[in-house]
């Protein structure tokens, strides 16, 4: 393996385990305490675990095995590997937190437990892992039964939920259901990142002039492409360039000013790679 390899893997090693780590701290701290579960086989898992007395730690890591090993055929050896180190890690942490009672606050271990295990699940995610196999089922029963894989997941967590509220009562079935929203938005968050940029197109007659002010006073890259009006059947030189939330005030001031009848529409980017964006 090269130097640079060795140090990818190390990377995604270091931010599996801190992954791990985080989550296993907002379930077994946090969450566990007040009995607050996730969704997924996290959520099933807490509630055998309290039901029975076993393991949480080893339940994690025995029901995800069937779906983990599905995931061998459909997304690869790299991510299987990767989503054992990361369950194994979260088992071990699991068990290091046991009985580590951080708040009995209903709403505070809600809250912070869904935002910590939505920033752990994601290191996760992002570094090609995984801590729940309820995706990887719903992939494949989607193909078969042709519902969505957002649709099943969404009715395998009403089951879950459901159950949540026989074993637990229904305060905390229904803050449960608040602590996987949270950790849903925080996981999105960690993937896409909070600096979401925003894609501009501009229509006008005055293509030029406007592509000129937005490089020289927003200092930002910008792409023309051709288009052709359906209706008038008039040539267009369609502007394409990509900016941040904070200077999208300040390119709709540029435009109304060079040509206020200009037809402009701005859609959400989560991820900007490479191009000529700043100077």
């Amino acid at each position: 393996m090269t130097k640079k390899k060795i140090t990818q893997l190390l990377n995604r090693i270091f931010f599996l385990t801190l992954g791990a780590l985080i989550a296993a701290f907002a379930i077994e701290c946090l969450l566990v305490p007040n009995n607050v579960i996730d969704g997924g086989i996290i959520g099933v898992s807490m509630i055998l675990s309290y039901l029975f007395k076993w393991n949480l730690g080893v339940l994690v890591v025995v029901l995800n095995i069937p779906f983990v090993l599905l995931a061998l055929t459909k997304i690869g050896k790299y991510f299987v590997l990767q989503t054992f180190y990361a369950l194994i890690m979260l088992a071990l942490f699991l068990n290091l937190f046991y009985h580590h009672v951080f708040t009995n606050d209903v709403l505070l271990a809600t809250v912070f437990g869904g935002v910590m295990l939505g920033v752990g699940v994601g290191l996760i995610l992002r570094n090609e892992g995984s801590l729940d196999g309820t995706e990887i089922m719903s992939l494949i029963l989607s193909k078969k039964f042709g519902f969505s894989v957002g649709e099943i997941i969404m009715g395998f967590n009403l089951f879950i939920y459901t159950g949540a509220g026989f074993v637990f009562g229904w305060n905390q079935a229904m803050y449960s259901i608040l602590t996987y929203f949270i950790a849903y938005k925080t996981i999105d968050i960690v993937l896409e990142g909070m600096n979401s940029s925003k894609a501009v197109q501009i229509i006008s007659d005055c293509s030029q002039e406007i592509a000129s002010a937005l490089m020289e006073r927003l200092e930002v890259g910008v792409t023309y492409y051709e288009g052709k009006g359906a209706y008038s059947g008039s040539e267009k030189t369609i502007i394409n360039c990509v900016i941040s939330r904070l200077e999208l005030a300040k390119l709709k001031e540029i435009v109304k000013e060079i040509d206020p009848r200009a037809f402009t529409t701005v859609t959400e980017v989560n991820e900007v790679h490479g191009g000529h964006i700043r100077r």
